[in-house]
């Protein structure tokens, strides 16, 4: 049984565990039936998306939920002493028909949402919420674990089983089972309203990056884009009832990929500023006060948990464990990436001198200066790439290849499965000795319903003990190209698909028996680690050459361009980290706030406040996510925890380090990290399951070195 919620987790992951239960009631439809309360019968129980109708979401949770308190209400009116199988297991087993329509629900909500199925998504986040806390809060359930986890070290459990135990109790205490009733009373009321803001957060950004898109009346506004990209942003702006002007629509991040080419300052400026202000129009797509009282409730949540700040509480099921180990590691990386990035000024100024541009440095002008620094200083181009770069290869002969010579997996499309878009691809996934193992969906292209950034998820989780297989997507932004026109791809493009990928492995390879503790079910800053780990093989020689062909020519792509790639790898990582850093300090700030503090009323001063008392306000180098449109922190589950993809980036270099000290891209080296660390989930002590595997501590020394943030290199 895992805690609900209809919010996705976006780079991470809504584990939705497929569990059975009850046999359900029957509902009539126009089909013929509710397909949610059935378990399907598709190949490895996946989504029969073609089947279900928006209608069939709000009774499919309401039976979810009943179904499950009449479960919970069976473990707690047992009348025989609490133990692991009538309490923990008996826990794991419930929820299924909750947890299968919550899958279904947040792959739509997420990825091809509309107007019905956001009013469902607001209407059920505070019911959920109310609903996971009459589980996490039953004093009598509670009560049971309690009794179990006070026998731990007496009971014959194998190590799987034991960490279940631990998980629970730890969950449940972090949930307020402990408190008294009048604490609970408070905490339910709050988490509710939580939900629902979150919630509402999620739809409001979408719906302000929708609007936000950039609209222009000429080609030569677009000055220095690819004439691809001109005819793609003439076509959106087309779509959009805009004939005859040019549109380019928002990604998540601060910065926007096109600010590398706009020659024009005036629309490199109108771009940035609509990227910066997109949820601060004052309009209802405004975030700031919904923020505000987020804010407001976490603080007063950790008060009656007894904590003095929400990061307190938060970070206790963490490897970090406190904020001020967090801290302490941020402070080892601050100093480097801000000298770093002042040496990176230094010589985007001296190109703009160059240039007789005597305007001052400002945050529009950073990625277009920064191309031609790269292109003087390493002579490449970006556009000399991309044509190396077809998505399509990308994916079969690099992402997939990689996972083939590293684990010895192999796939097969299957054109015979549902999904919820056209452009979604499904494959199966076979093992080493040929037998089936799971099925991964890929969703890449940008669409204005679907949420920004890139992120993996669950439709299905592993699991022994229901004899389930895992079913997994991983979605993201790219721009879709006009008709005819390959999907020509960044590096960067290509370094987030090894990204995503390596969450899927994550879960691909998955062995657990219970579905709580299964695959990417793991605290924030170690989930990050497999995926960033992936990113590696993008550029391994073998793999590059392998899936780098011009789509014209079909060249493998020259050497020379490689040791290109390879020489600028450090380039403009001072600014990369700052943002990085400056988005994780924010997020600390806000989660830092204690009963004590007075209440924060203005978003943007508490912001430049927060970053200067930090040290990382660099007026060219914002950070990577304004608190606005922060989606990790306030929708996504990486509150107080944003942090956690640079330190999931030291474990990642350090793992690669071992990976080099052993001959690299090595089936017998894969093998050994499939089954050390990706296989492994939450089974194990996190920190102990990565000593094990490195033979010592992680060190920061290879992240800095990745990075070229080490002095004098």
């Amino acid at each position: 049984m895992k805690q609900h919620s209809i919010v996705l987790f976006i780079l991470l992951i809504l584990i939705s565990c497929n569990m059975p239960g009850k046999a359900p009631d029957k509902t009539d439809t126009a089909n013929g039936g509710n397909p949610l309360l059935e378990e399907s019968t598709l190949p490895y129980q996946t989504i029969p998306f073609d089947k279900i109708k928006e209608s069939d979401f709000e009774p499919a949770f309401e039976m979810g939920m009943r179904q499950e308190m009449e479960e919970v209400d069976s473990i707690v009116n047992n009348p025989a002493a609490p133990t692991f199988e009538n309490t923990l297991v008996a826990l794991e087993r419930s929820g299924r028909l909750l947890d299968r329509t919550n899958a279904a629900f947040n792959a739509l909500t997420s990825a091809n949402t509309n107007d019905h199925l956001q009013q469902i998504q607001e209407a059920m986040a505070p019911r959920l919420s109310a609903h996971s806390d009459s589980v996490f809060m039953n004093a009598r359930l509670y009560e049971k674990v309690a009794a179990i986890y006070k026998q731990l070290n007496k009971l014959p459990l194998d190590p799987e089983s034991k960490r279940l135990v631990e998980y629970y109790h730890q969950k449940f205490v972090m949930n307020g089972a402990a408190l008294p009733d009048s604490g609970k009373t408070q905490l339910k009321k709050l988490n509710e309203e939580e939900a629902t803001l979150s919630t509402k957060f999620s739809n409001q950004l979408l719906a302000a990056a929708k609007a936000g898109a950039l609209v222009v009346d000429s080609r030569e506004e677009l000055a220095g884009l690819p004439d691809a990209e001109i005819q793609a942003a003439g076509e959106a702006a087309k779509r959009n009832n805009q004939e005859g002007k040019y549109q380019i629509a928002l990604i998540n991040t601060t910065q926007q990929p096109a600010l590398q080419s706009l020659s024009n300052r005036a629309t490199r400026q109108r771009l940035f500023e609509a990227s910066w202000t997109r949820a601060e129009k004052g309009d209802s797509n405004d975030t700031r006060k919904n923020i505000l009282r987020i804010a407001a409730i976490r603080k007063e949540k950790a008060r009656i948990l007894g904590f003095p700040d929400y990061a307190a509480w938060k970070l206790q099921d963490q490897m970090a464990k406190t904020p001020e180990a967090v801290n302490a590691f941020l402070s080892r990386l601050i100093p480097v990436a801000l000298a770093k990035a002042a040496a990176e000024a230094e010589d985007i100024k001296a190109v703009k001198t160059g240039e007789k541009d005597t305007a001052a440095l400002a945050p529009y002008d950073w990625d277009f200066y920064s191309e031609k620094v790269r292109k003087a200083k390493y002579d490449l181009d970006e556009s000399a790439v991309k044509p190396y770069f077809v998505l399509d290869s990308v994916l079969k002969n690099g992402v997939f290849y990689a996972a083939t010579q590293l684990y010895g997996i192999t796939f097969k499309e299957r054109k015979d499965l549902p999904v919820y878009q056209e452009d979604v691809k499904v494959y199966e996934v076979f093992d080493k000795d040929g037998t089936p193992m799971a099925l991964f969906y890929c969703d890449y292209f940008k669409r204005d319903n679907k949420n920004g950034g890139a992120w993996m998820d669950n439709f299905v989780t592993q699991s022994r003990l229901f004899h389930t297989k895992p079913v997994i997507v991983n979605v993201c932004n790219f721009a879709k190209p006009v008709q005819g026109q390959p999907a020509l791809l960044s590096f960067d493009d290509v370094t987030t698909m090894f990204h995503e990928f390596g969450h899927a492995l994550h879960g691909l390879f998955a062995s657990q028996t219970y579905p709580s503790l299964s695959g990417t079910s793991v605290s924030r800053d170690f989930v990050e680690m497999p995926s960033q780990f992936n990113e590696h093989w993008a550029l391994d020689s073998t793999v590059l050459k392998n899936y780098a062909r011009n789509y014209k020519t079909g060249e493998t792509i020259p050497q020379a361009l490689v040791d290109k790639i390879r020489s600028a790898a450090t380039f403009n990582q001072g600014y990369a980290m700052t943002e990085l850093l400056a988005a994780a300090k924010l997020d600390m700030q806000w989660h830092l706030l204690s009963s004590g503090d007075s209440a924060v009323t203005d978003v943007d001063r508490f912001e430049q406040e927060a970053l200067r008392k930090n040290g990382i306000y660099v007026s060219y180098v914002p950070p990577r996510y304004r608190s606005s449109y922060f989606l990790h922190i306030w929708a996504n589950g990486y509150s107080a925890g944003y942090y956690a993809y640079s330190w999931a980036e030291m474990l990642d270099h350090d793992a690669y380090a071992w990976f080099k000290e052993n001959g690299g891209l090595k089936r017998e080296n894969g093998q050994r990290f499939r089954d050390m660390v990706l296989s492994k989930g939450n089974s194990e002590d996190l920190a102990a399951m990565y000593k094990a595997f490195r033979g010592k501590d992680p060190s920061i020394t290879p992240l800095l070195e990745n990075r070229g943030l080490v002095p004098g290199k």
